[in-house]
């Protein structure tokens, strides 16, 4: 894997995709709290990261796989990647263990698409489709690795990199289907801080229009 300079965590990108905010508290302010979604998933992966190498006729599993992707400053480890034979060489099929069930938002397809980046750069060849595996409904969901979601990851890494890079927080941004489940609730305040970095702005161009007005000539 090569090395790279304080390189952006491959499940940064899951969180920047639920929230920027909470991607750059988790992984620039260094916070983090756990509530019962996050020990789940905890849990889950400590299982799925037990390093391994197994073997079957046409097929090799290599659990805990560390990944790194040059071009987008990414590394990580991935949960599972499986090397299928064919013809003329292995494919990569990484999967990747959530807790719960899909999602209606694509956070966890670009973590996934952001390990397969990283097994392209890796060893050269196309990684066309992956697999999200949801303990709750315990069956693989397939990911196909279309223009769309590369587009999405690539983006979303660039923008976390710029905010990674300058250890930039943004402000709140209170949504309530994703902030009620969200570990950091009482850390973010988002409802607080949301409220006050609007009022802060209405008063800050208020006292701009105000110190204009005085300005111009009776």
């Amino acid at each position: 894997m090569p090395e790279l300079d304080d390189p952006i965590p491959l499940s940064a990108l899951q969180h920047a995709v639920y929230c920027m905010r909470q991607a750059a508290l988790i992984h620039v302010e260094r916070l983090w709290e756990e509530n019962r979604f996050t020990a789940e998933g905890r849990v889950l992966h400590e299982i799925a990261h037990e390093p391994a190498n197994r073997r079957r006729r046409g097929l090799r599993r290599v659990m805990a796989l560390p990944l790194a992707c040059r071009r987008l400053n990414l590394a990580g480890v991935a949960d599972l990647v499986e090397f299928r034979a064919e013809a003329d060489g292995e494919i990569a099929y990484p999967v990747e263990y959530k807790r719960g069930k899909a999602k209606l938002h694509r956070a966890d397809e670009v973590q996934l698409c952001a390990q397969a980046l990283c097994l392209e750069e890796v060893t050269g060849r196309p990684v066309p489709e992956g697999a999200l595996f949801y303990a709750e409904t315990k069956r693989r969901l397939p990911v196909p690795f279309d223009i769309d979601l590369r587009r999405l990851t690539e983006e979303t890494a660039v923008e976390f990199g710029a905010l990674f890079a300058a250890g930039r927080t943004p402000p709140a941004v209170y949504r309530a289907e994703r902030c009620r489940s969200c570990s950091l609730l009482d850390l973010c305040r988002p409802k607080t801080c949301a409220k006050s970095a609007l009022r802060f702005r209405a008063s800050a161009i208020a006292a701009v229009l105000e110190d204009d007005a005085a300005r111009e000539p009776p």
